[in-house]
């Protein structure tokens, strides 16, 4: 199930949303290690290690570069994989010398922008072009930015709380999204969603958002659910950021519904300018 675009007018063009589009794509492309040749499975892993947000240094308030024996310990239950019983140490002692001074606070935000391939970063931009829009053009610029930002500092935490001595990266801007999504689902439910349907045929339908976001949320919630216990919280797919993102952002929304009660119904407000 793949929505490619809403049927929901909005009054304004969606600065932020499209500010925030452009800027994850300049981060993946001209500041990650991308189009990194030689070697650049190292390149990227290391970016990850100094730039993204790590459940065990946001814990311990501390950076992996400096967090001792303690930390070493940390990263060494990581990745060890029985060849090195000092990967540990020597990872830190690489990242002495790589990023000592990595701040991690500022991973919590920088995080946000980070993208592990093309398929992630496409997939996060999609959904955000989609349905931030209408958040936006609902919240207005400023607030719906200060939105934006507490989404994925309200996903980073649940990652964080499930898995509080991950030595593992986590990166992407899908918590913040998620919590658009949950926004969405409670405050457009009835708006239709273009769908690409991927089952034995391809087919193109309209959906209710409450359908279709429903049905992404509870996968993230089986999937999350699967994982608890395997410490994976920022490898592959962190599916508890998605969860807690989504979370907030269904309880802001019923906080503007139930604000908006007896105003007339957003769903017939005139057609948007950034939309033929």
């Amino acid at each position: 199930m793949l929505p490619i675009r809403d049927n929901n007018p909005t009054r304004h063009v969606a600065y932020v949303t499209l500010g925030l589009i452009v800027a994850n794509v300049l981060v993946f492309v001209l500041w990650q290690p991308t189009f990194a040749g030689g070697n650049a499975q190292l390149k990227q892993q290391t970016f990850y290690w100094c730039h993204a947000l790590i459940p065990y240094e946001v814990t311990h308030e501390t950076n992996l570069a400096s967090g001792g024996p303690a930390a070493a310990r940390a990263l060494q239950r990581q990745y060890e994989d029985g060849s090195d019983p000092r990967i540990g140490q020597e990872i830190e002692d690489f990242l002495r010398q790589k990023c000592p001074n990595k701040s991690w606070l500022a991973s919590v935000f920088v995080s946000m922008f980070l993208h592990g391939g093309w398929l992630h970063i496409g997939g996060n931009m999609l959904f955000l072009w989609i349905f931030g829009n209408n958040i936006e053009d609902r919240l207005r610029p400023f607030w719906y930015l200060l939105f934006y930002l507490a989404g994925g500092v309200a996903a980073t935490a649940l990652e964080v709380a499930l898995a509080p001595s991950s030595a593992l990266p986590g990166l992407g801007a899908s918590g913040a999204i998620a919590a658009v999504l949950g926004a969405y689902l409670v405050l457009f439910p009835r708006a239709r969603v273009t769908t690409v349907l991927f089952f034995i045929f391809i087919t193109v339908v309209e959906l209710p958002a409450l359908f279709v976001l429903g049905f992404w949320f509870l996968l993230q919630l089986f999937s999350g659910v699967g994982q608890l216990g395997t410490d994976v919280a920022g490898g592959g797919v962190a599916y508890s950021a998605h969860v807690g993102g989504f979370v907030f952002g269904l309880l802001v929304g019923l906080v503007l519904r139930s604000r908006d009660r007896g105003r007339p119904d957003p769903m017939f407000s005139p057609p948007r300018p950034d939309f033929p």
